[in-house]
C-alpha cells in the first residue's frame, strides 16, 4: 500500500497543509482544489496539484512524495511541470512541494542541481518535521503519518478527543481510521475502533477507505505471485 495515498487525501481534504509546506499562506486554502490532472497526448500524469480559483491571483501548487529512490523524478517533474504552464489557461506563479521520508532518498541527477535548488522548489525531508507543530488545520495529521507507531496512535486518540474537530467530523475520523488501516495492516477495522475508542463509524463505507483497501489487496496478488515465481523457480533448479 503506497503512503502517497495518505498524502495526497490529506491534502485534498486540507489543502492548508501543502501550503504551509511551499511557502505559501494557509489560510489561502479555501481558494484552492486539489487534483492529479492527466496531461494528454503525453502520457504524464502529475502526482499531485493544487489549482487556485480563476478569481484569484494565487499561484499554482505542484506536489509530488517521493518514499523511493528515483533518478527520473526530476527529469520528469520538470517536463510535466512545463508542458502544464505551457498549455494552462492563465499565466500564473507557481511552487513546487516534493516531501521525502528523509534526503538519503533523493536522487538529483546531472544538469538539475541548479533547477532543483530555486526558491520556488520547496524540496522537504518529512523527518525535520519531528518535534514542529503549527497551527495549520491539518497539520496534525501530517504529523499523524510521520510519527512513529506509538506516537501516531496517542495523536489520533489525542485528535479524536478535541472537541472542535473530534467525533462530529467525519472526514477527520475516516482519514485517521483508513490511516491506521495502513499503519497497522494486521489489525482489525474492529481492533482498531477499540485503540481510537470510537465503534459508531462505519469506515468500510467510505470512499477513500475502499481505494486504499483494494490498493493493498492489488499489491497482495502482486507479491505473491512474485513468491510463487520464485518458489518455482527454487524447485526447477
Amino acid at each position: 500500500m503506497k503512503t502517497d495515498s495518505l498524502f495526497y487525501e490529506l491534502f485534498r481534504q486540507w489543502p492548508a497543509v501543502a501550503l504551509d509546506l511551499a511557502g505559501l499562506d494557509p489560510a489561502a486554502a479555501e481558494r484552492y482544489t486539489f487534483r492529479a490532472e492527466e496531461l494528454k497526448q503525453t502520457a504524464f500524469r502529475l502526482d499531485g496539484l493544487l489549482v487556485p480559483a480563476d478569481t484569484s491571483d494565487d499561484p499554482y501548487v505542484f506536489i509530488e512524495v517521493q518514499f523511493q529512490p528515483d533518478e527520473s523524478l526530476y527529469p520528469r517533474l520538470f517536463a510535466e511541470l512545463f508542458l502544464y504552464l505551457r498549455r494552462a489557461p492563465k499565466p500564473r506563479d507557481w511552487r513546487v512541494l516534493v516531501l521525502y521520508p528523509d534526503r538519503a532518498v533523493e536522487r538529483i541527477p546531472r544538469g538539475y542541481e541548479l533547477p532543483v535548488s530555486l526558491p520556488l522548489i520547496h524540496r522537504l525531508d518529512l523527518s525535520a518535521l519531528d518535534g514542529q507543530d503549527r497551527a495549520t488545520p491539518g497539520w496534525e495529521l501530517l504529523r499523524l503519518i510521520v510519527d512513529e507507531t506509538p506516537n501516531a496512535l496517542n495523536r489520533a486518540r489525542r485528535l479524536l478527543r478535541t472537541p472542535a474537530t473530534g467525533p462530529h467530523d467525519p472526514a477527520l475520523i475516516n482519514f485517521i481510521e483508513t490511516f491506521l488501516v495502513y499503519k497497522l495492516p494486521r489489525s482489525t477495522r474492529e481492533e482498531i475502533q477499540v485503540m481510537l475508542c470510537i465503534t459508531d463509524i462505519d469506515l468500510k463505507q467510505t470512499r477513500f477507505y475502499q481505494d486504499v483497501l483494494a490498493e493493498g489487496r492489488q499489491e497482495g496478488r502482486e507479491e505473491g505471485r512474485q513468491e510463487g515465481r520464485q518458489e518455482g523457480q527454487t524447485e526447477g533448479r
